[in-house]
C-alpha cells in the first residue's frame, strides 16, 4: 500500500528525507509550514480524488515538527511566508508587519491556542466576525466559518505538532487584523477609485497593541468600539442598515403602480401604501391602515418619504416618486453600507465650526461641532457640477478667507469652450458681459484693450478674461475660498432659480449656495456683526476677509445620510459613484487586503499546492514563470 508520507514528501519540492530527519532552511522551512498546514486542513482521504487513500496514518503535521525546535520557529516562519493555507485568501503581505508586530510583544509564542482561556478567547473573535453586518462588512472575508469548523480539533493539536498550532493560531490573528483594519479604514482605498483624499495617515492605529490590550484585559469584545468610526453619522447608519435589514427581510414585496395621483384622487393600492410608510417612518404607527382614497393623511406621509428622498415634496404620486417607492429595500440596505464604507475612510474629526457639503443631496450644513447634529444647524441648497461632465471633485481643505463682491476669473477650458466662439462672432460680448482682459489673475490686476493679438493670446492662455463684480457677475456678492487642486469654492449666484429644482447638478464643478449671507454670517461669527456682513455684501468695492481660524470643508458623497431631524435620507447616484463602488468591494472580495487595481506581486516559481476549500481535493499546479 501507497504510504502518505512517502507521497506527500515524494510530490512536495521540500527535498526532505522523511527518515532520515534533515533540517530545513531558508525557503524550505517556509514552505514545510505551507504544505504541513495545509495536511491538516484537508482529510487526507480527499487528498487526489482519483486514487483515495485510507485514513491509516497518524496526522502528517504530527510527522513533520520535528523539523521545527519550538513553535517560535514556527510562527515566525508563518510570517516571513506571508501566507497561510488556512485562510480563504492565504496572502496576507499587507498585514505581515501588523502580524510580526503582534507576535513580537509575546516572543513569538502562541496566542490563541494552548492558553487557559484559549476556547472563550477564539470564540470572542469568532462571534467579531460572525457580527461584522452590523457594519456593512461580510463576515466571510474574516474566514469565520472555517475557522469555527475547525476550533474543535485546533483545541486539540499536540502541544509538540508546532506547524499545526502556528497555521491556525496566526490564522486568526491575520483574520482580526484584517477585520479590525477593514472597520478602521475602510475596505477600499479611495484613492483607488478617484476618490482624492489624503486621509489615512491622519487616522494611523496600533492595531497590534490594541489586540494585545484587549487580550490581556479579557475584553476582545470592545474591540471594533475601539477601532470603529466615531462620527455620530456613522453609529446612526448602523442604526439605520440594523432596521432597513430587518425591512428587506420582513416586508412583503409589492409594486405600486399609480400613475400620476393627487391628493383627494382615487388609489385602489392606498392600503399597502399606507403600511409601507409606517414600515419606513414616514407614517406614525396609529395611521389609518385602511385608506379609501389619497386622503390627506396619505399625502403626509408621502411628503415625508419625498422629502427623505431628495424631491421637491409635492405631495404627488409621479413616475420619480413611485420609482422611489417601488425601489427594493434591499438596495437601500446597499446603500446604507456603502455610505458607511465611505465615513471609514475619513479622519477622526476635531471639535470645531466645519462645513459639509453631501453632493448627491444637493444640500450644505454648516456645524458648530461635527457631532451637534440639530434642526438648528444652518443647513441649505446647493447646486452643484453637472454629471458626467464637469463634476464636483470629493476634497476636504480649509476655508482661509472670503471675497465680498468679487471678481470671477474665468477658467481657462470656459474661455476656450465657451467665450472664444461668441467673441468671435461678436467682438462686444465681453463688455456685454461686464467682462475684461488681464494679464495676471490678481484683485490688483489692470484691464487691457482689445488688439489684434487677443485672439490669439486668449488660445495660448498667456491673457485672461475675468469678469468685474456686479449684478452679472456668476459668482453673486461672495465667494468662500478653501484652497485646492481642483480650484473648486464655495459662491453666491444670480441665478436662483435654479434652487428650485429637486435635482441640481448644474455647475462647471463649483458649488453654488442658495443661503450666501447665512453662510457668511456662520463663518465670520466671531469677527464680524451681521450689520456689517450685510454692508460688504452691498458695496461695489472687493473686499477680502481673512479668517482668525480656518474651517475645514469637506465634499463628500453618500447617497444615504442622517438628516438633521435624524431620519435616514437616500438621494440618486447622480454621479455613478456607488456603482464604481460596488464594483471595486466586489473585486476586493476575493483579493482582501491586496490594493484594488493593484497588480499583486509574482510569486518566484515552485510546484505548490493549491487550496481550492476545505473539502475538495488538493491537486499540484505550477506557479507561473515571473514576467
Amino acid at each position: 500500500m501507497l504510504d502518505f508520507k512517502t507521497l506527500f514528501f515524494t510530490t512536495s519540492p521540500l527535498g526532505i528525507n522523511p527518515r532520515g530527519g534533515s533540517a530545513l532552511t531558508g525557503a524550505g522551512c517556509v514552505r514545510a509550514i505551507f504544505y504541513s498546514a495545509l495536511l491538516w486542513a484537508v482529510p487526507a482521504a480527499s487528498v487526489f480524488a482519483e486514487n483515495p487513500l485510507p485514513l491509516a496514518t497518524p496526522p502528517v503535521a504530527a510527522t513533520v515538527t520535528t523539523e521545527y525546535k519550538d513553535v517560535t520557529a514556527a510562527i515566525q516562519a508563518v510570517i516571513a511566508a506571508k501566507q497561510n493555507p488556512l485562510l480563504h485568501n492565504p496572502d496576507f503581505q499587507y498585514r505581515a508587519d501588523d502580524l510580526d508586530a503582534l507576535y513580537r510583544q509575546s516572543g513569538y509564542q502562541l496566542l490563541w491556542l494552548g492558553q487557559p482561556l484559549a476556547a472563550q478567547n477564539i470564540t470572542e473573535v469568532l462571534n467579531l466576525f460572525a457580527n461584522a453586518g452590523q457594519d456593512g462588512l461580510v463576515s466571510a472575508r474574516y474566514d469565520k466559518d472555517v475557522l469555527q469548523q475547525k476550533l474543535a480539533e485546533a483545541l486539540l493539536i499536540p502541544a509538540n505538532a508546532y506547524q499545526a498550532l502556528a497555521a491556525y493560531d496566526t490564522a486568526i490573528s491575520v483574520a482580526l487584523l484584517r477585520f479590525l483594519h477593514d472597520l478602521h479604514y475602510g475596505r477600499i482605498d479611495p484613492h483607488a477609485i478617484n476618490f482624492h483624499l489624503k486621509l489615512r495617515g491622519h487616522k494611523l492605529i496600533d492595531l497590534p497593541d490594541l489586540i494585545a490590550t484587549h487580550l490581556r484585559q479579557g475584553q476582545l469584545a470592545k474591540l471594533p468600539e475601539a477601532v470603529a468610526p466615531k462620527l455620530k453619522q456613522y453609529q446612526r447608519l448602523k442604526l439605520a442598515l440594523a432596521r432597513y435589514r430587518a425591512l428587506a427581510s420582513n416586508t412583503a414585496p409589492w409594486t405600486l403602480t399609480a400613475n400620476k395621483v393627487k391628493p383627494g384622487g382615487s388609489l385602489p393600492q392606498a392600503a399597502e401604501l399606507a403600511r409601507f410608510l409606517i414600515a419606513v417612518g414616514d407614517l406614525p404607527d396609529t395611521a389609518n391602515t385602511q385608506p379609501e382614497r389619497y386622503h390627506a393623511e396619505l399625502v403626509a406621509g408621502v411628503k415625508s418619504f419625498q422629502l427623505r428622498h431628495g424631491m421637491n415634496a409635492d405631495g404627488v404620486l409621479g413616475k420619480t416618486t413611485v420609482a422611489a417607492i417601488n425601489t427594493p429595500l434591499a438596495v437601500r440596505v446597499q446603500q446604507i453600507e456603502l455610505a458607511m464604507e465611505r465615513l471609514r475612510w475619513l479622519p477622526e474629526t476635531n471639535a470645531g465650526a466645519s462645513i459639509i457639503v453631501n453632493i448627491p443631496a444637493f444640500q450644505l450644513w454648516a456645524f458648530d461641532d461635527v457631532d451637534e447634529f440639530n434642526t438648528d444647524m444652518p443647513n441649505m441648497r446647493v447646486v452643484v457640477g453637472k454629471a458626467l461632465e464637469n463634476q464636483t471633485p470629493v476634497l476636504m481643505a480649509k476655508m482661509s478667507f472670503i471675497d465680498f463682491m468679487p471678481y470671477w476669473n474665468v477658467p481657462y477650458n470656459i474661455v476656450k469652450e465657451e467665450i472664444l466662439p461668441k467673441l468671435l462672432k461678436d467682438p462686444g460680448y465681453l463688455e456685454s458681459q461686464n467682462m475684461e482682459l488681464v494679464s495676471t489673475f490678481s484683485n490688483e490686476s489692470k484691464a487691457v484693450g482689445f488688439s489684434g493679438s487677443t485672439i490669439a493670446r486668449l488660445k495660448q492662455g498667456t491673457l485672461r478674461i475675468r469678469q468685474r463684480p456686479g449684478k452679472k457677475n456668476a459668482l453673486g456678492k461672495v465667494k468662500f475660498i478653501f484652497p485646492n487642486k481642483s480650484d473648486v469654492y464655495l459662491h453666491d449666484t444670480p441665478s436662483r432659480s435654479l434652487f428650485s429644482k429637486s435635482r441640481r447638478d448644474f455647475s462647471h464643478g463649483c458649488v453654488r449656495v442658495a443661503n450666501p449671507d447665512l453662510l457668511a454670517e456662520f463663518a465670520l461669527k466671531d469677527q464680524w456683526s451681521k450689520a456689517t456682513i450685510q454692508e460688504a455684501l452691498n458695496t461695489p468695492k472687493t473686499r477680502r476677509v481673512v479668517l482668525k481660524k480656518s474651517i475645514p470643508v469637506l465634499f463628500f458623497y453618500m447617497t444615504s445620510f442622517i438628516d438633521q431631524h435624524d431620519k435616514v435620507a437616500f438621494y440618486a447616484d447622480v454621479y455613478d459613484y456607488d456603482e464604481v463602488l460596488k464594483a471595486a468591494l466586489e473585486k476586493a472580495g476575493d483579493v482582501s487586503d491586496l490594493a484594488i487595481f493593484v497588480q499583486p506581486p509574482v510569486l518566484k516559481p515552485f510546484v505548490a499546492i493549491k487550496v481550492l476549500d476545505f473539502i475538495k481535493p488538493i491537486v499540484p499546479i505550477k506557479v507561473q514563470q515571473p514576467l
